[in-house]
């Protein structure tokens, strides 16, 4: 199985980004790169992919330059280290109980009397030394804030800290001059905001720690799988059993797995039989047999027998490392519905300055006295109460926790867009071989000329098949080995998407295909057509022509999966068309799609016909998904708005599709469907409670309750329901780590 990620493509950690503005920032910083194809920058995990002919210093200083710090991420797994955002998640809590404690004291003091009045000489000296004490606190717990608002200004952009530096900036120096020119202010007027600005950092710092925290929990079905792999493996070498290291273990090693043991590295059975536990990959609690001539997973558990196997994929080559690689690009994509709030984010900041100089102003002109008092408080208060981090957070987050979930289903999909695509389908398009039935396919019958054997019937296919990846090439090597039939060289081997396959044998030019296969090479079916009936049976039916002559044919039997009818159900029951795609015979096709109630079919298709086909479907408006696992779905999964890929199929089909089913079962397709349309209802709920909250708590933080009601918000309370908007945003996209499906897991 191959999960290869694109060629030139790039990632960066960049943990000073602090809104959906710094997303478009960045975003737009590196799209100006030459050679910059693709760009995506998500705010929940910090991290921004580009992909394209670029070099990785001028990525990192473009970013620089709009006033971040990158960091190059080699490695996927470096996203997830839990040991550097855990240091993080503590200092965070840190410097909000530091902030916490000396606002709460200053608040506690001032509303009990305990300092001198300012217009005393010896207030004023308190006064001068709680506002540097007060400033002492907020370098150290917001530093890292007012340097990022202070880059942010350079280069002429605004931002959530923007928005913070400005609104305990401002409290802070409004409090100090009163402390230091106290007669300028009225006595109702000297009113000071020291354990605001520092009450209001401890609730984003606090906030933030949560965000991080909650973050964390998304990918623990990540973290899981990077703990699955053991440290050791007991291998072969020069005839001794050797316990070493896992990262030693190098491809064609012979490994040994003992009962209650997990599987090393990735491999093929040669010796043994067991049951396998998978349920981490392909969400299936049930075990799999597993025997000679079978794939097995590093990572998953041994249950029962002893296993030898020959090790194939290890270190970032393996499943796991691949898996894991595929999630954590795909979280940091995002969905069309995501760049529109990042567009929202990047006028919102700007605006809300505006609006909270205008709102200050007027509380200047027309406000009651102390009018300079209530001009510092309302400013302050529309710039904290409108922090954009809920906005920010909306999507990514959800993107984060739906693809989590999907993971821990069995299902990984490539990125957000995806995601949005398959919540959205109408009409489920699904290959017959492998998809519908097992893929393992029997060899049922075998129909010889006058002239040839059974066995060499077998012989000839068996022997072009072993270089065929297609389910039903297994049939026929199988049966060879099974009736120890010597396979024979083939030269000149070439395979015909559609129709089969084509070799020299013993210097004899050999087809092997379908029906097609022979009209188009104007073979004469005559000789076979009491073959045919095997077709009328469900049977594929395979000709072999050899020096343009019809040698034989072999009806191979596939059996339908145990489940696939009871998903079709679901799928139907969900409101989606399902149709049959297949290359076979009519009858075969109409014999399968009888034994799991698809009324819809079509069949003798080739490659380049079930890509017009779904063309077709996608003309009259029908939002396609098609499912599929062979050399031959690759062009059609590509085609379809949204290609589900059985994970056994062909590396081709994998790299082609957007969804890739790790069960092999079809019941993945509707678990899939159902999780992308709950994250995407969970990113709109988001989103319209991000916006209404903004479009209520900025006119109340103005003051247009006050009027009225004779209700003003204090910067504090403003500080608290800001990041109390993107607590509630972090819990909502919580709940889909704990949604469930109707189906199998």
């Amino acid at each position: 199985m191959d999960l290869r990620t694109h060629q030139g493509e790039y990632r960066f950690k960049i943990h000073d980004m602090s809104c959906a503005s710094c997303v478009l920032a960045i975003e737009n910083a590196l799209r100006s790169l030459p050679g910059a194809r693709e760009v995506n920058v998500n705010f929940a995990t910090r991290t921004a992919t580009v992909k394209g002919n670029i070099a990785t210093p001028a990525a990192l200083e473009a970013i620089k330059q709009v006033g971040y710090t990158p960091v190059e991420l080699g490695d996927a797994g470096e996203e997830f280290r839990a040991q550097e955002e855990n240091s993080y998640y503590h200092l965070l809590l840190i410097q909000a109980a530091l902030a916490f404690a000396t606002g709460m004291f200053l608040m506690i003091a001032d509303h009990l009397q305990w300092f001198p009045s300012l217009s005393l000489p010896e207030g004023q000296g308190v006064g001068i030394l709680i506002g540097t004490v007060s400033l002492l606190v907020l370098i150290y717990t917001a530093r890292d804030i007012y340097l990022a608002a202070w880059r942010a200004a350079q280069v002429h952009l605004a931002n959530m800290d923007t928005l913070i530096a400005i609104g305990t900036g401002a409290a802070w120096l409004f409090s100090m001059v009163v402390v230091i020119f106290p007669t300028f202010f009225p006595p109702a007027g000297r009113q000071i905001y020291f354990e605001a600005a520092l009450i209001i950092i401890a609730f984003i710092k606090f906030g933030t720690a949560l965000e991080i925290r909650s973050r964390a929990k998304t990918r623990q079905s990540i973290e899981k799988l990077l703990d699955l792999q053991p440290k050791m493996a007991h291998v072969l070498r020069h005839e001794e059993e050797l316990n070493i290291p896992v990262a030693e273990v190098i491809p064609n090693d012979v490994v040994y797995v003992r009962p209650g043991e997990q599987v090393p590295v990735d491999g093929i059975v040669l010796e043994g039989s067991s049951s396998v536990d998978e349920s981490m990959f392909t969400g299936e609690s049930t075990p799999v047999l597993r025997e000679a001539g079978d794939a097995l997973i590093g990572g998953s558990i041994n249950k029962m027998g002893s296993l030898k196997y020959r090790a194939t994929r290890v270190g970032k080559e393996m499943v796991l490392a691949k898996i894991v690689e595929l999630i954590s690009r795909a979280q940091s994509t995002k969905p069309k519905v995501a760049r529109l709030a990042d567009k929202v984010a990047a006028y919102f900041v700007p605006t809300v300055i505006a609006l909270a100089i205008a709102s200050a102003l007027l509380w200047y002109d027309f406000g009651p006295e102390p009018k300079i008092s209530y001009a510092v408080a309302v400013l302050a208060t529309v710039l904290l109460i409108a922090c954009p981090c809920a906005i920010g957070l909306a999507t990514p987050l959800a993107i984060m926790v739906g693809l989590g979930r999907a993971a821990q289903a069995g299902i990984l999909v490539r990125n957000g867009e995806a995601l949005q695509k398959i919540s959205t389908l109408s009409t489920i398009v699904l290959d017959k071989t492998g998809t519908i039935t097992l893929g393992k396919p029997s060899i049922s019958d075998v129909f010889a000329q006058p002239n040839w054997s059974r066995s060499q019937i077998i012989q000839y296919a068996a022997s072009l098949e072993k270089n065929s990846e297609h389910a039903l090439a297994e049939a026929s090597v199988q049966q060879a080995q099974r009736e120890n039939i010597t396979l024979l060289p083939v030269e000149r081997f070439h395979a015909i998407p559609g129709y089969g396959l084509s070799g020299v044998i013993n210097g004899k030019v050999v087809l092997l295909g379908n029906a097609k296969l022979l009209q188009e090479r104007n073979i004469n079916m005559s000789d076979l057509k009491r073959a045919d009936d095997f077709s009328l049976q469900g049977q594929s039916l395979v000709y072999l022509i050899v020096d343009g002559q019809a040698a034989g044919a072999i009806g191979i039997n596939d059996s339908v999966k145990p489940d696939s009818k009871q998903a079709i159900a679901r799928l139907k029951k969900m409101g989606l068309k399902v149709i049959m795609f297949t290359g076979d015979h009519e009858r075969v096709a109409q014999a399968i799609a009888a034994q799991v109630d698809i009324q819809e079919l079509s069949a003798n298709l080739l490659p380049d016909e079930k890509v017009h086909k779904i063309t077709e479907l996608r003309t009259r408006g029908e939002r396609v998904g098609m499912v599929g696992d062979g050399f031959n779905d690759a062009p059609a999964l590509a085609e379809a708005d949204a290609g589900f890929v059985m994970a056994r199929g062909s590396d081709l089909a994998i790299e082609t599709g957007d969804i890739i089913l790790m069960s092999n079962s079809l019941n993945a397709v509707a678990d899939a469907i159902l999780i992308s349309q709950a994250t995407i209802k969970n990113i709109k709920e988001n989103l319209f409670g991000a916006l209404i909250y903004n479009a209520i708590s900025i006119p109340v933080a103005a003051g247009l309750l006050y009027p009225i009601f004779g209700i003003l918000l204090s910067p504090i309370i403003a500080g608290a329901v800001m990041a109390l908007s993107s607590l509630t945003v972090v819990i909502n996209a919580s709940r889909l780590r704990f949604f469930k499906t109707t189906g199998k897991e």
